[in-house]
C-alpha cells in the first residue's frame, strides 16, 4: 500500500467526492477522490479515501486536515491501512468461533458416552 493513500473518516454525509477533491487539491496533487457509498441505500457512509502525488503532499494534508472541523465534524485524516488486514482479521474469528464451538460440542458427546 503506498503511503500517499490516506483514509479520511468522520466525513458529513453531505460531503460529495468532489469536495474530498477540493479539499486536498489545496496541499497537492490529488489522484484520486473517493467517497464510500452504502450498497444498499446508496448513500455515504462518511468515510472515503484520497489518494495524493507524493508522500509530501500527503504528509501535508494530514497536517493540515486531521482534526479540522469541516460540516461541523472533525476529519479523521492518516495514511491509509491494507485491506487485507481488516478482511484478515474478521474470517480469523469466524474460523476460531466455529472450530471452538465444534471442540466443546465433540467433548460433550464423549463424556456422554462413558
Amino acid at each position: 500500500m503506498s503511503i500517499n493513500k490516506l483514509f479520511v473518516g468522520n466525513l458529513s454525509f453531505n460531503t460529495t467526492e468532489n469536495d474530498l477533491q477540493d479539499m486536498f487539491a489545496a496541499h497537492g496533487t490529488v489522484q484520486e477522490a473517493n467517497l464510500m457509498m452504502d450498497r444498499d441505500s446508496g448513500r455515504p457512509r462518511g468515510f472515503g479515501f484520497v489518494t495524493m502525488s507524493t508522500p509530501e503532499e500527503a504528509q501535508a494534508a494530514i497536517a493540515a486536515l486531521n482534526g479540522k472541523s469541516i460540516d461541523g465534524r472533525a476529519l479523521t485524516v492518516n495514511v491509509a491501512k491494507p485491506r487485507e488486514e481488516r478482511s484478515g482479521g474478521g474470517g480469523g474469528g469466524g474460523g476460531r468461533r466455529e472450530f471452538g464451538g465444534g471442540r466443546s460440542g465433540g467433548g460433550g458427546g464423549g463424556r456422554n458416552r462413558y
